[in-house]
């Protein structure tokens, strides 16, 4: 296959509405700068972009959370997140940010093409609408009760306490989070991109085309995805913070481009500003077919980088991407990791205890490299803990990989004066020979690794190769050899024999350790420049082209004194992070009780608002009789109902309640009750209902009987 002529390389645009945690460095940020060290090294023309996602209600949502402005918001976070990067070694050639003029005028250009070319469609909607405040209501700013668990706090989106996604019109008795109020329905025209026209065009791009070289988990969500049918999706949105559209286009007042649809233009709009500051021309990197296009994300990113922003893209007259490698979640000790519950540990924060530290540096930026690529969650779910960190530094990187540098130099000081040894032909055995085979060989996996976005594979076969050079040191063991220098009974031949071994054993083992410092480098950065200095070489010896070649270090080259790569993490500091990650997660969660308690008093309102208007004949419909209860049980697989037999005097009825959550069932049998007697039988949970019991909720939601005077018997008319 004809290799590209540049490549573009993309890394999901991190939302700037607060710190990322190391799943996210993990998922789509690491990936992407492991291939881009490997592409560079191999004299590629790469650019590598990203930057932050500065619109849409999660920010104005944190904005109202940390009593200041969206824009406040952005600026803060964006600096954060480019800091923490750069700290993690994530070589963005731009880290851009979709709040910039830039952005905003190309967005804002890529729309108006698709406008004016009637690509786009324009209707109206009934949505949610804030009458006190005069809004239009995001999925983020109604508030309910969730269908599925009951619970109080969920958003119009999820809710946060089972993680089931939501629409508002699921939410029972949803209220605005600006003024606490009911939402209303009110009608809005917006935008939107005919998804349902184009599914033929995505079937055999992404099925036919691609069905066979991307992942599996991709192509299988994008075919779930087109199976179930695509349906139109709004552009636009009613807010005031975000990309506006066109000055003059009927109808967008108010209105900005949706969160959904500006972000993944960053990617452009990024490249553009990078052309500018290099004096290039972005064009061809968007527009040639000769540049492939790689999307690197989350699989909570795939629909949106492999169906909606390619038809953005066609249409548009852009290429499309070659592959969108996707990687699963990284989970945390054991639950999901989530910054909002505190069960994370932020890239801010690992900086800070083993980055910025008297004992830590560049070597623990490339440690927690090292952990998060070989746990990557390429094919499924992976989980991080601190042990296992722990494991992987003392056990890998220290007794493997740094235990063999280190041995090299240290034996090539004591035994050749610290220069680098000749190669002696007529001494050269099976072992020698099969140690530059494993250079070669092993060069060629890990580039064929990470062509493939196989670096879980390819990481391994480097550290593999540590491991054969290990083991080639122990059998050779010049140390040994060298004592039969100073033996009186040896030969001079004996002792040209010995000191030829030394020499072969060792100058293997130094040229191993430059081949090491090559194909380690895309991965750990900071140690493969670590060891050039160590070897006193130019970074230019990196480049791929010297990957598996066996005269890298010239003979009698003098070399420094060796530096520990790695240092040991003791049991002591895992047994901080633990107790440190669940403290953080309990302060959180109290926290975050507390705020919900003040916004349910807050935003509660202190009646619930009358029903409308009927008249007397409406109410005269209703047959209300008294009656008792004569049995209660719960109903099974249902936690909030109750089966009740109750006694109507002329008639006993079965009626299915949603009380279970409110009352005992033994303590309510021969309770008085009001039932709505002429209401329509109902299936519930297979038993059917014959009624409905009043009830009276008060302002802490809790349910109440309605009762009659015990003088009325069972059967008596309520009027």
């Amino acid at each position: 296959m004809q290799q590209p002529a540049r490549y573009l390389i993309t890394s999901a645009l991190p939302y700037a509405n607060g710190p990322k945690h190391i799943g996210h460095l993990a998922g789509a940020y690491l990936p992407a700068d492991i291939y881009v060290r490997y592409l560079r090294s191999a004299g590629r023309d790469v650019v590598f972009v990203c930057g932050s996602d500065e619109h849409g209600a999660a920010i104005t949502m944190q904005a109202m959370k940390e009593k200041t402005t969206p824009r406040e918001i952005v600026d803060k976070y964006h600096a954060l997140l480019k800091s923490n990067m750069a700290d993690l070694g994530i070589s963005f050639d731009i880290y851009h940010r979709t709040s910039d003029p830039l952005h905003h005028e190309t967005a804002r250009e890529f729309f108006q093409s698709l406008n004016d070319r009637g690509l786009l469609e324009k209707k109206s909607t009934e949505q949610f609408y804030d009458e006190q405040t005069e809004t239009f209501l995001a999925d983020r700013y109604i508030m309910g009760t969730c269908p599925v668990c009951g619970y109080d706090g969920a958003y119009g989106d999820q809710c946060e306490k089972c993680g089931t996604s939501l629409s508002p019109e699921q939410l029972i008795q949803p209220r605005s989070t600006l003024s606490g109020a009911p939402p209303v329905k009110k009608s809005t025209t917006h935008w939107y991109l005919p998804l349902d026209k184009y599914e033929t065009f995505l079937r055999e791009w992404i099925l036919e085309k691609h069905g066979g070289d991307w992942k599996a988990n991709v192509v299988g969500q994008c075919k779930s995805w087109l199976d179930a049918g695509l349906q139109p999706r709004a552009v636009t949105r009613d807010l005031d913070w975000g990309v506006r559209l066109p000055e003059g286009l009927p109808g967008s007042e108010g209105k900005v481009l949706y969160v959904w649809f500006d972000a993944p233009i960053g990617y452009i709009s990024a490249t553009k500003q990078w052309a500018a500051d290099h004096q290039k021309d972005w064009q061809p990197y968007w527009n040639s077919p000769d540049t492939k296009l790689v999307h690197f994300i989350g699989k909570d990113n795939i629909v949106f980088h492999c169906i909606i922003f390619p038809v953005m893209l066609s249409l548009k007259g852009h290429i499309l991407p070659d592959n969108v490698p996707s990687n699963e979640f990284m989970n945390l000790e054991g639950d999901k990791m989530s910054t909002s519950r505190g069960w994370s540990i932020e890239m801010d924060e690992y900086i800070r205890d083993f980055v910025h530290t008297e004992n830590g540096g560049p070597m623990m930026v490339d440690a927690l490299r090292y952990y998060l690529t070989a746990i990557a969650p390429e094919t499924k779910d992976s989980e991080f803990t601190w042990k296992g960190f722990q494991d992987a530094l003392n056990s890998e990187l220290v007794a493997i990989f740094g235990n063999f540098v280190n041995r090299t130099f240290v034996l090539m000081h004591k035994l050749c004066q610290g220069k680098v040894p000749a190669l002696h032909p007529s001494c050269l055995d099976d072992a020698d020979k099969a140690m530059f085979a494993a250079m070669k060989e092993t060069a060629g996996q890990v580039s064929s690794g990470i062509e493939q976005y196989r670096f879980r594979d390819a990481l391994f076969d480097v550290i593999d190769l540590a491991r054969k050079g290990n083991r080639y040191m122990q059998e050779k063991e010049p140390w040994i050899l060298a004592k039969k220098l100073e033996q009186n009974d040896a030969t001079e031949e004996e002792k040209k024999i010995a000191r030829e071994k030394i020499d072969n054993c060792l100058h293997t083992c130094l040229q191993l350790t430059a081949n090491l410092a090559i194909l380690m480098n895309p991965f750990l950065p900071n140690t493969a420049r670590s060891m050039c200095r160590m070897m006193k070489v130019v970074e230019k010896m990196l480049d791929w082209e010297n990957a598996g070649k066996p005269k890298l270090l010239s003979v009698g080259y003098s070399l420094r004194a060796p530096e520990l790569l790695f240092r040991k993490m003791e049991d002591s500091e895992v047994l901080i992070q633990l107790e440190k990650l669940k403290a953080k997660s309990e302060a959180l969660q109290q926290q975050k009780n507390m705020n919900e308690q003040t916004t349910t008093e807050t935003t509660q309102p202190a009646h619930t608002a009358l029903k409308p208007e009927i008249v007397f004949d409406d109410f005269a419909k209703i047959d209300l009789r008294t009656g008792t209860i004569v049995s209660a049980e719960k109903v099974e697989k249902a936690d909030k109902l109750l089966k009740l037999e109750v006694d109507l005097g002329f008639e006993k009825r079965t009626i299915v309640s949603g009380i279970a959550q409110h009352v005992n069932p033994t303590e309510i049998v021969g309770k008085q009750v009001i039932v709505v007697a002429n209401l329509a039988p109902r299936k519930m949970r297979g038993i059917e209902s014959n009624g409905m019991i009043l009830m009276a909720e008060d302002a802490q939601d809790k349910l109440h009987f309605v009762s009659a005077d015990a003088a009325a018997g069972n059967g008596s008319t309520v009027s």
